[in-house]
């Protein structure tokens, strides 16, 4: 090939230099400055929640014997239990499958949670509060039924004879989450819009 043509082709394919010598590179995407401007930045609570959770299950499945009480205070006991199910022991004797079929859901609806913050704004509302408990709790049971095929619940609430279920950190968090969301969905937002209604009519 002549010289001439090879050094054609090369100017063609090399990188354009700005003014100073200096190799011009691609504009940088706008996609993770979008999502800094979102509420995925508050998603470090569910980080925390998920440790917090398998810390105590950790110290619990350490501490406790099975099935043992150990008395903290009036009406709660630290009872180790296992739960194949799901809340309240719910499809916990139907030979295996439940567990990747929870497994799945639990996945499922982190994602959902997950695309859900990202499509709010940056900042804690009840609602971001409410989205995050419940992805930490979730995240934090499945890891339980991924590696172990069950969840560790060690805190046991009772009142004389009566004891409800025993439940984990996650279970508290899932259920919290759940309170926060019905609260802004049926309460906040409802009467966020009737006041901006009324503000646009007396404008």
């Amino acid at each position: 090939m002549p010289k001439d043509s090879f050094e054609q082709i090369t100017e063609l394919h090399a990188p354009k230099k700005e003014g100073g010598g200096k190799i011009s590179s691609p504009p940088p995407s706008n996609t993770n400055k979008a999502l800094k401007q979102t509420a995925l930045t508050t998603v470090w609570v569910a980080v925390v929640l998920v440790v917090l959770d398998q810390l105590t299950k950790y110290w619990a499945v350490s501490t406790l014997t099975f099935a043992e009480p150990v008395a903290v205070m009036p009406y709660l006991n630290w009872t180790l239990a296992y739960n194949y199910g799901a809340a309240f022991s719910f499809l916990a004797d139907m030979g295996g499958w439940q567990r990747w079929f929870l497994s799945g859901l639990a996945l499922i609806v982190s994602v959902i949670f997950i695309v859900w913050l990202s499509r709010l704004p940056k900042g804690f509302t009840t609602e971001v509060w409410g989205i995050n408990l419940i992805l930490g709790g979730a995240i934090g049971n499945v890891i339980d039924r991924l590696l172990e095929g069950r969840v560790t619940d060690f805190i046991d609430f009772y009142i004389g004879t009566w004891h409800y279920a025993t439940f984990n950190i996650a279970d508290m968090a899932i259920s919290v989450g759940a309170a926060l969301l019905i609260f802004s969905e049926f309460f906040l937002k409802p009467k966020q819009e009737k006041k901006k209604a009324r503000e646009s009519t007396e404008v």
